[in-house]
């Protein structure tokens, strides 16, 4: 993701709107996802909180150690898993969903990786990134291309018991391998077929890259298929523009121990002023940060951040 004020390869509401985004996205794992009923998370009022967690580094689990001090909600709504690859296979001339060795270590060991956040009622999705190899979800050349990749992830959601999918359009080094530069159809292809796949499942957007900037085509825009999209420049404010209403969007977007405090707070206390109903936080790590988490969630939620290891 973007480090702020742009992201390294190794990666990076009013509170009536919010409450119904996180009622409607963010709080209740299925028995479906869960293999078993997952218990109730304590209601919390207030903006969506979404976590990225590099998992090359870091354990999904700490997704779930943060809750508010008032009530005893959970901090965070929405764990990102960070991240798989879009990689290009040069014999068949195409694009597959790749999983590094850390990534394929969460999914393989759902049941305390993956299920244990869920039943707290946070849901997670898996993140897809470019990996220089020329294969993006900007280039596919065909409908028929579009829609292979799409099952190949919904198909990972279902394997793996996953609550969604996450683009995220850096990194894809459009060119390389003799692949084709960004077209107008691809993503408009690929996102339409993911919510065909997926209807009831979360689809995001890190609002970045040629595919951002190509959500219509042919007198479809694919735009209101997207359950949330962000900001992906931390330390920042930036509407994403995309035509969602205020209760799926986050112009704040923080990096959880490197955006100052101060910045957090006002990004937060913003949030709220101006209805947005997410807010966007990345590279939670295992150490307690609940100062940082803090500095957002008494301006989200009225209330300190606790930290259970």
């Amino acid at each position: 993701m973007k480090f702020t004020p742009v992201r390294s390869s190794a990666r990076r509401a009013a509170l009536a709107l919010s409450a119904v985004a996180a009622l409607a996205f963010g709080t209740t794992a299925t028995a479906t996802t869960t293999g078993a009923a997952a218990a109730p998370a304590p209601a919390k009022q207030g903006p969506t909180s979404v976590a990225y967690i590099e998992v090359n580094n870091n354990s999904m689990l700490n997704a779930g150690k943060y809750t508010l001090a008032d009530g005893g909600g959970n901090v965070f709504d929405v764990a990102v898993i960070f991240a798989a690859n879009i990689n290009y296979d040069t014999g068949t001339k195409s694009a597959y969903l790749h999983f590094n060795e850390n990534v394929q270590r969460v999914l393989d060991n759902a049941a305390t990786q993956i299920r244990p956040l869920q039943q707290k009622g946070i849901k997670v999705v898996l993140s897809v990134l470019g990996n220089h190899q020329g294969a993006g979800f900007a280039n596919f050349p065909s409908q028929q291309a579009a829609s292979a990749f799409a099952r190949q992830l919904s198909d990972a959601v279902a394997e793996y018991g996953l609550d969604g999918i996450d683009f995220d359009d850096e990194y894809a080094a459009y060119g390389n391998n003799g692949t084709a530069q960004p077209n107008d159809s691809s993503f408009v292809h690929l996102v339409t077929a993911l919510r065909a796949n997926m209807p009831d499942k979360i689809i995001s957007l890190y609002n970045i890259g040629p595919a951002a900037s190509r959500l219509s085509y042919g007198g479809v825009d694919v735009s209101t298929e997207f359950d949330y999209a962000w900001n992906p420049y931390y330390g920042t404010w930036q509407v994403p523009g995309i035509a969602l209403p205020k209760s799926k969007l986050s112009p704040a977007a923080v990096e959880i121990g490197r955006t100052p405090q101060s910045t957090s707070a006002d990004l937060a206390r913003r949030t709220v002023d101006e209805g947005y109903g997410v807010y966007l936080t990345y590279n939670l790590d295992g150490g307690d940060r609940s100062a940082d988490v803090s500095a957002f969630t008494r301006e989200l939620y009225g209330s300190e951040a606790v930290h259970t290891p």
